[in-house]
């Protein structure tokens, strides 16, 4: 009989193999100071463009306070167990009434964190006879959510409406067959690497053909899109097609949490279903009532949301006037576009944060095809016009010394040798 830990020491996995280099550097980066458009990272103050912070909640002031003093009222133990159990608060089922009624949904449900939250909602709501309909560019904790369902699943070409229909035929006819059973489709609001919203309206309209219900997961169009900010569904008009609206908190909000929201039937039996939940503790009292002022920020605050797109479209408009590839992204995400091996890839990163202090998250083999590299940036309305520029700068010069070959080396370095 083999050791179960000797496979795990002799293959670490695609993204574990490069550990040794890799860490701390391009994986479990440290970036120090406060939350803003500029963090250190070993020592040096870099424009940072790899948070999640849309609105720039995360060091508000107003936040910080509410933050501060619910911890000290409550800390950070209540309530103490589930919330089916011993758990749940007024202030619990405040935010999901709020958060409801910013959705247009009769009830909505609080989860502890978006990927498990997610996951265990795909579970709890999909049996066995049942078929899923899905985007092939789904996110990991939908796709990891779909390996819970012990039934069919059908997944169609990213945001292509004809081949979802295809899918939806399939899944019908099978359901036909079986003489049980339902369909869920699933897609996203924002596609968070390619910036590209989901499809949603025209889905919707499929329903006019087929019987099925619509999952929605907006963890990057809740904030930043639609009139209000309540997301994908509004600012494309669709919002009432969708069944189960998801978000995370981890976003616009800054926070921690996810919830989803829908019928009031639905969500009281996934309220009393969802294991996730059923079997944690409840999210403590100080992170709630932080989420409450949060939403209530969002709801009230407009200029947040306003000033992140002007930001995203000076920085969006700004690399496409000099050439670059951004892709069809029409949210502030913003992809940009390279070709490079893996050892140009790290170079050219390492170069603009050594050199030109721009830190932004990439993307290489094996997450995505040999000689592609991708860079996520994520602007927010704590950006800067400096940050944009610099920023710029520092893109347009190593594009440059990437076309003319100044990146090629023959091994990715050592990141510990790298000084601090």
């Amino acid at each position: 009989m083999a050791d179960i830990f000797e496979k795990l020491i002799k293959n670490y996995g695609p993204l574990g193999q490069h550990r040794e280099r890799a860490h701390g550097y391009f994986a479990f980066p440290k970036l120090e100071g406060d939350i803003s458009s500029r963090m250190k990272f070993r020592g040096k103050e870099m424009i940072v463009w790899s948070l999640n912070n849309y609105l720039g909640l995360a060091n508000h002031p107003e936040i910080r306070k509410v933050d501060t003093e619910a911890s000290k009222q409550f800390g950070l133990a209540y309530p103490m167990g589930a919330r089916m159990m011993s758990g749940n608060s007024n202030y619990h089922e405040q935010l999901e009434a709020e958060l409801a009624a910013f959705e247009h949904k009769e009830d909505a449900i609080l989860m502890n964190f978006g990927y498990q939250g997610i996951m265990s909602a795909i579970d709890a709501v999909c049996g066995r006879h049942d078929v899923i309909v899905y985007d092939a560019e789904s996110h990991a904790c939908i796709i990891d959510g779909l390996r819970l369902h012990p039934g069919h699943r059908y997944v169609f070409k990213h945001n292509d409406v004809e081949d979802c229909e295809k899918q939806l035929e399939r899944a019908t006819a099978l359901i036909e067959k079986q003489k049980t059973g339902g369909i869920l489709l699933i897609t996203e609001g924002v596609f968070g690497m390619a910036g590209d919203q989901g499809k949603l309206k025209e889905i919707a309209d499929l329903k006019k053909k087929f019987d099925f219900r619509m999952l929605v997961d907006d963890a990057h169009g809740f904030g930043t899109l639609g009139k209000t900010g309540a997301g994908a569904g509004e600012e494309q008009g669709c919002q009432d097609d969708i069944d189960l609206y998801f978000s995370t908190f981890a976003k616009s909000m800054a926070s921690i949490g996810a919830f989803i929201a829908g019928p009031k039937a639905i969500i009281d039996y996934i309220r009393y279903n969802i294991r996730s939940q059923i079997f944690a503790k409840s999210l403590p009292m100080p992170i709630v009532i932080g989420n409450l002022k949060r939403l209530e920020m969002l709801k009230t605050m407009p200029e947040l949301k306003d000033k992140l797109w002007s930001n995203a479209l000076k920085l969006q408009n700004g690399l496409k006037e000099r050439g670059f590839d951004i892709g069809s992204t029409n949210t502030p995400v913003t992809p940009v576009y390279m070709k490079g091996g893996v050892e140009e890839a790290t170079a050219m990163c390492m170069d603009l944060r050594e050199n030109y202090h721009v830190f932004a998250s990439i993307v290489v083999y094996p997450v995505i095809p040999k000689g592609h590299i991708i860079y996520r940036l994520i602007p927010s309305a704590i950006h800067t016009d400096a940050d944009i520029e610099q920023t710029l700068l520092a893109f347009s010069e190593t594009k440059a010394k990437l076309d003319a070959g100044a990146y090629k080396v023959d091994a990715i370095p050592d990141m510990a040798e790298i000084s601090n």
